[in-house]
């Protein structure tokens, strides 16, 4: 609680991302994601997933991807943010199984469910990835040492010409 009453919401390009606590509407024209504190990653706070929100912003002004990953969804946050920008298709991967509740719940929550799948995963092993890709847009906002060890899968799951876009520590 003390957490969530700590966080202020942030902008991050036309994202404007806040807690159940935060009682003020987004500037106009921005869209609204909630996500509170929780036993997963991924409040927007932490630059890499800022600059990830930011490059989706960026690329949803001209891609039109019909096929999106998210790996290491956590919260599910940019899975969100893929959903509301494109409202296409995305697959959430994370290999962690509370992520993936906590990450069902925030979908829920942000009225993404008809777009999202969340699915336990490490990468882009399991059937989902098999079944839904390839995909035009993939993104990691993971740590550094697991990007470079996803990153032939990865290309094999990138369609062609798709745009990934990897960020974390």
């Amino acid at each position: 609680a003390k957490v969530q009453r700590d966080m202020p919401p942030i902008l991050a390009g036309r994202y404007w991302v806040h807690g159940s606590h935060v009682a003020v509407p987004g500037p106009l024209g921005t869209i609204p994601i909630l996500v509170d504190a929780a036993s997963a990653f991924g409040t927007g706070h932490h630059e890499s997933t800022r600059g990830c929100l930011l490059m989706l912003d960026r690329l949803g002004r001209h891609l039109r991807p019909r096929r999106i990953l998210d790996i290491g969804t956590g919260t599910g946050i940019l899975a969100i943010a893929a959903a509301k920008t494109w409202r296409m298709p995305i697959l959430a991967s994370d290999f962690d199984p509370e992520a993936i509740r906590v990450a069902g719940r925030v979908v829920r929550q942000n009225g993404g469910g008809q777009w999202v799948h969340c699915a336990v995963a490490i990468g882009t092993t399991g059937r989902a990835a098999a079944e839904r890709g390839p995909f035009e847009l993939i993104v990691a906002n993971i740590l550094a040492g697991p990007l470079a060890a996803l990153a032939s899968a990865v290309a094999r799951h990138a369609a062609p010409g798709a745009r990934i876009v990897l960020s974390g520590i």
